[in-house]
């Protein structure tokens, strides 16, 4: 595949690294918001841009007709538009709050402890995630999709980056340099805890499975997520 590069920071340039090695070459190599995107020879855009530019670099490659997955966070409330664009233009879109492998695996894993937490009342659910110092979103988007699969399966009503109330999930989000990302789900009683925890080592992980998807969704139309690259029911 010719592939787009939206967003050439670390993330980009470990994605590019991996592509490489799995037999894709990089047409294209975006840094900075002001460029235009010539998608004329690209099969595929991935996008690691900045929350602020995420929206135009989507939607300029579904009005190109170049299949885009996004890997950005921050930009969420745009959502809904971005799926309403992919499906007026029959185009092809794919965003994943985090595309490693791994924390797709503990999403699932999260969900069926929600499930049966459900049963104990007397547990309280927390969230802790710690990210690197250039990661600009707090909580991260890792973070907002364990809380909202939290938040679907219990009693739960929403959650709060500051002291929780009763139907809350607290997540506490700290930076710290050179930490790729750590997510812990919590339970705590009174007479003990149960702890789910999903340690990223490197970025070759997000990058890895950015690449997978894009495997994925470049001959396919329509929206899509990573339940639908790893094949989750």
């Amino acid at each position: 595949m010719r592939i787009a590069l939206l967003g050439y920071g670390k993330m980009g340039k470990a994605i590019e690294a991996i592509a490489i090695e799995r037999g894709h070459s990089i047409t294209l190599k975006v840094s900075s918001s002001s460029e235009i995107l010539a998608l004329q020879n690209c099969d595929v855009a991935i996008d690691f841009s900045l929350p602020t530019t995420a929206v135009a670099n989507i939607s300029s490659c579904l009005e190109a007709g170049v299949p885009v997955i996004s890997g950005t966070t921050g930009w969420l409330e745009y959502y809904d538009n971005i799926v309403s664009l992919c499906d007026a233009s029959k185009g092809t879109f794919l965003y994943a709050s985090n595309f490693s492998l791994g924390v797709n695996m503990f999403f699932e894993l999260n969900k069926t402890l929600a499930k049966l937490m459900t049963k104990l009342p007397q547990y309280k659910a927390s969230i802790q995630e710690i990210h690197h110092t250039q990661k600009l979103d707090a909580p991260s988007g890792t973070a907002i999709t364990l809380a909202n699969e939290i938040i679907t399966e219990t009693i739960y009503e929403k959650w709060t980056l500051d002291r929780p109330k009763q139907k809350e999930i607290g997540i506490l989000a700290k930076r710290i340099e050179n930490i790729p990302g750590t997510h812990d789900v919590i339970y705590e009683s009174q007479v003990d805890s149960i702890q789910i925890k999903h340690t990223a080592h490197s970025r070759e992980g997000f990058a890895l499975g950015a690449v997978i998807a894009a495997e994925f969704v470049h001959d396919k139309k329509g929206v899509f997520t990573m339940k639908d690259v790893l094949n989750i029911s």
